[in-house]
């Protein structure tokens, strides 16, 4: 076991899984990540997984790769690192809302642009929410109920 996986592990069974047949239960959706670095990948696969019960997610390590995958896929949900090889992040949000299939599509920004304005320039590049790096697994759950939840 790598270092970092015992230390998710760890954080992992600090936070709570949600308890069946609580209000606002996630819904089990297709997800995409984009994003480059497998350490965070295996942090979200775990908390989207295991607390939050969700099976269909899909990973693009690039933003080519995103694009790509989200015409091929059409997830209902996208996590979007912003700090991407290729093409950034900010690039693909902007290409994929310029297509009315994404319109409604939630776009995620979670990444270490944590600087005054990234949260702004995030929204206005299409990303519909923002959470800053590094992510800490309470706080990504939390984030993440209200695009999970039943519409």
């Amino acid at each position: 076991m790598a270092p970092h996986e015992s230390s998710l592990r760890q954080k992992t069974a600090l936070a709570q899984p949600l308890a069946v047949g609580d209000p606002g239960d996630p819904i089990p959706k297709k997800i995409l990540i984009v994003e480059d670095d497998e350490q965070n990948v295996a942090v979200l696969l775990n908390v989207l997984e295991l607390m939050l019960g969700q099976e269909e997610i899909l990973v693009a390590h690039d933003g080519h790769e995103g694009i790509r995958m989200a015409y091929e896929q059409q997830p209902e949900l996208i996590l979007m690192d912003l700090s991407l090889p290729k093409l950034s992040g900010w690039e693909v949000t902007r290409s994929l809302r310029s297509n009315p299939r994404f319109k409604d599509v939630p776009i995620l920004a979670l990444t270490a642009h944590a600087m005054v304005g990234d949260r702004q320039k995030a929204l206005e590049a299409g990303c519909n929410d923002y959470l800053a790096k590094p992510i800490e697994v309470d706080d990504f759950v939390r984030f993440m109920r209200p695009y999970l939840a039943a519409r």
